[in-house]
């Protein structure tokens, strides 16, 4: 189970505040590793959250008794990051809210077994926004026992190096 993750944005409120509003949740400031770092919280059974801070930043490891902290450096916009994101609203909605904020999405079936949208956040990260009915074919189809038959269909060895 993951109960949060970080992301980086040019403007990590306003990304904090879409997120939120997108997860029916609330956007407030995350000073605790890098000033001007948000945090977007849902108000779901796991108190799930996406830390936003801006872009650049590295999390480093503090030693002794402390917690780890942010060092801003130079970045690429584009990253591997991404993550799936169910939410409460419907393909429209979220459709609407892209537009608004000017980002791309596209609904996107992913091998045939569950549809996602495709939501560019600030159009360089990608997250799989879910609605209800997509949420449904990503855990009937999504499957740890799926996943392994597929990995055995591509004659790829789960053992390898």
């Amino acid at each position: 189970m993951i109960y949060h993750l970080s992301i980086e944005a040019d403007v990590p409120q306003r990304v904090a505040q879409v997120l939120a509003e997108l997860m029916g949740g609330v956007a407030t400031p995350f000073p605790p590793v890098t000033p001007g770092s948000w945090l977007a919280l849902a108000p779901d059974a796991h108190n799930s959250a996406v830390e936003v801070y801006p872009r650049g930043t590295q999390l480093h490891e503090t030693p002794g008794d402390a917690d780890a902290h942010g060092v801003i450096a130079p970045t690429s916009r584009h990253c591997a990051t991404h993550f799936a994101l169910g939410v409460d609203r419907n393909e429209a909605e979220v459709m609407a809210i892209a537009a608004r904020e000017g980002w791309p999405a596209k609904y996107r079936k992913r091998d045939g077994v569950f549809g996602v949208i495709e939501l560019w956040v600030e159009g360089c990260l990608m997250i799989e926004v879910l609605t209800p009915e997509m949420q449904a074919e990503y855990r009937q189809g999504f499957t740890m026992d799926a996943w392994l038959a597929a990995v055995a269909r591509m004659g790829l060895d789960r053992q390898a190096a």
